[in-house]
């Protein structure tokens, strides 16, 4: 097997770990599957509604864990409604034989996670939710809750990404300074601690409009057609003149960074929740930044990051200018052939606040 440098590893090593035989499925991998940084995940054909969400532990299986506690199958041929606070496991096509030294990290697509589609890859002897073990070997699962919206579902579509590490990938802050440095990775002053932080945007530069609202009562969202829904039947606006507003406690809302943000070639980020103690809140449902991602020799420009919040107990005010998260740098293993924005079909390259793209294009009251 190739030996690969320290790092995240890229488009072209991925590849190789497909004809390799680390990264198998039993129906061929479809054109486009391969990112800048990450592989695409696809569904099986059948999703199995469990009684509760679980890890395997040490000991046990995903097969042995769903004798359990399924209650019973749903395939997904031809499509399938996975209802709105319910917990599905379905087991993916692709499977891993990663050799020692590797490991690999999981999250849900930008567009997956905009609908709050909460979905997490486990693994056999797993006792973490996204993360997959140095050489392991075995199959992969996802498990799906939907929490604003119930959706439809099909074999074979892509809803996590999976990005593979070959040894320490992290770079410090010392070392993120030095990369603003020589080419900026904010438009802003960076506040770098465990990483480069991040702020949301409730002043926009025209109208009032900061964000949206899941509306609590909406039809399925059927996850094969995109631009096709009307954003008013699924999202409540949210407007401010005052540079802050209150999250409701259980609601889900979508919201924008103020800062712009790019990601150079030979780095990848992932996105990380703040601490607990400022609020609260979570932000974070779909992590990975690719390669190219805001950079301008690949169109971007520097790019919003898009905030997916929910609040927890407690009514909370969030104020313009909070400090909501943070960026997590890694060191690419090697340069992609391809970047985010560049030459590829980029969703999001160059974005400010932007549903998933399954609804059409939102146009302010």
């Amino acid at each position: 097997m190739t030996t690969f440098a320290k790092g995240v590893l890229a488009d072209h090593q991925i590849a190789d770990l497909i004809k390799s035989g680390a990264i198998a499925a039993d129906v061929p991998f479809d054109d486009g599957q391969i990112q800048p940084a990450s592989l695409d995940l696809r569904l099986g054909d059948v999703a199995y509604r469990v009684r509760a969400s679980f890890l395997t532990g040490r000991n046990r299986t995903v097969t042995e864990r769903l004798q359990d506690f399924t209650m019973h199958a749903v395939p997904l041929t031809g499509g399938a409604v996975l209802e709105k606070g319910c917990v599905y496991v379905v087991p993916l096509l692709e499977r891993l034989d990663l050799p020692a030294g590797m490991t690999a990290a999981a999250s849900a697509k930008s567009s997956i996670g905009r609908l709050d589609l909460l979905t997490r890859i486990i693994t056999d002897r797993g006792e973490a939710f996204d993360r997959v073990p140095d050489g392991y070997t075995g199959p992969l699962f996802v498990e799906i809750c939907p929490r604003s919206f119930s959706v439809v579902a099909q074999p074979g579509q892509m809803l996590n990404q999976i990005i593979f590490r070959q040894g320490q990938t992290l770079m410090s802050d010392a070392e993120l300074l030095a990369l603003h440095e020589q080419t900026p990775i904010v438009n802003t002053p960076p506040e770098i601690s465990d990483g480069l932080g991040f702020s949301v945007d409730l002043r926009p530069a025209q109208g009032t409009l900061i964000g949206y609202r899941a509306k609590p009562h909406t039809g399925v969202v059927d996850l094969s057609k995109l631009n096709h829904y009307t954003p008013a039947d699924y999202w409540e606006e949210v407007h401010t003149d005052t540079g802050w507003i209150i999250l409701d406690p259980g609601a889900f809302y979508i919201l924008v960074s103020r800062e712009s943000i790019a990601i150079p070639p030979m780095q990848a980020a992932e996105m990380a929740p703040y601490l607990a103690m400022v609020g609260e809140f979570r932000v974070h449902y779909a992590g990975f930044f690719d390669p190219g991602f805001g950079w301008a020799a690949a169109g971007g420009t520097g790019s919003r990051g898009v905030l997916e919040v929910r609040c927890h107990e407690a009514p909370f005010v969030l104020e313009h200018g909070q400090t909501v998260g943070r960026l997590v740098y890694e060191h690419m293993s090697s340069h992609p052939q391809a970047l985010y924005g560049a030459g590829i079909k980029s969703n999001y390259q160059g974005q400010g606040l932007k549903l998933s793209k399954h609804f059409a294009a939102a146009k302010p009251a």
